[in-house]
């Protein structure tokens, strides 16, 4: 597969304003890269613009604008604003994500469609606004595609998430193919636990995030989670090794391999997973149809 240097590359990344996607934007500037970036958060992406240019890479910045991702005129209107200026972007990194869990008795279809609107459309609006001209310009290129380890494996609660986050891997998987013959490569980023402020902002459904043992839970999560620097690090280098799959922590690359070649290791650990989620999370849950299950959405 094509390795993708950043040096003088214009590069789009996504979920900008906060956690993985500010660190990949000072990662790319740092290779010398140029930058357009987007967030639905202003304040969070006005912060990732100071910091850039605190680092000296201020002229980095080509454009940057707060867009919401599940808006495909407002996506289309953006490439137009960003295509003004230039022919084709070199990369596209799709790194902006919610996440919601939950039981499916406690799910609300709108926590369904919120997550898949974010996770799935969002990505699918950017790749069908910049890709194409990617392709008409020539030059080959490179997209990167964040899912997650719930993309990969049957975590417990995960549904909305992983139904998102399986369905970027499967755009990926057949991109990886199609756009080859364009000399554009195609990387699947599919981290495990990141130290991001979509630790906090996750939505557990039915579950009260206040209840001791959930707070021990996040903070067992958060313990074993690695920096968004660290995470950038291993997309940045699998794009520029050439590499479809990326992972940004050992345990999540041992998991994919286990459930490979060991099915029935990771059928033992997915349900000991989940033996582990109903004597924690589950206890604190609220019972079904009751107003705190029924009125929680998702959150960006």
């Amino acid at each position: 597969m094509r390795r993708t240097r950043f040096a003088g590359a214009l590069t789009l990344i996504t979920g900008a304003g906060s956690g993985i996607g500010r660190a990949t934007a000072l990662l790319v500037a740092q290779r010398g890269g140029r930058l357009v970036l987007t967030d639905l958060q202003a304040d969070g992406l006005a912060a990732t613009i100071a910091l850039l240019a605190e680092a000296g890479h201020d002229e980095a910045v080509v454009h940057h604008e707060s867009l919401d991702l599940t808006d495909a005129d407002a996506v289309a209107a953006f490439a137009g604003r960003v295509h003004h200026g230039t022919d084709a972007v070199d990369v596209v990194m799709n790194v902006a994500g919610i996440s919601t869990w939950g039981r499916l008795q406690d799910l609300d279809l709108e926590h369904w469609r919120r997550t898949i609107d974010v996770d799935l459309m969002g990505p699918i609006h950017v790749l069908h606004a910049f890709v194409p001209a990617m392709i008409e310009a020539g030059r080959g290129g490179h997209v990167v595609n964040v899912s997650s380890a719930a993309g990969l494996f049957g975590l417990p609660l995960h549904a909305p998430y992983s139904a998102a986050k399986f369905g970027l891997r499967g755009v990926s998987e057949v991109l990886r193919f199609d756009l080859a013959a364009h000399d554009i490569g195609v990387t699947l980023v599919c981290p495990g636990a990141v130290a991001t402020p979509l630790v906090g902002t996750v939505d557990i459904v039915g579950v009260d995030r206040t209840d001791p043992r959930v707070a021990k839970a996040v903070a067992g999560f958060e313990k074993h989670a690695v920096s968004p620097e660290t995470a950038a690090a291993a997309m940045v280098r699998a794009v520029e090794r050439g590499r479809h799959t990326a992972f940004t922590s050992p345990d999540i690359r041992l998991g994919w391999y286990a459930q490979r070649y060991v099915p029935f290791g990771y059928s033992i650990a997915m349900h000991a997973m989940n033996r582990v989620a109903r004597r924690t999370l589950l206890r604190s849950a609220q019972p079904v149809g009751s107003p705190e299950t029924s009125s929680r959405t998702a959150r960006p």
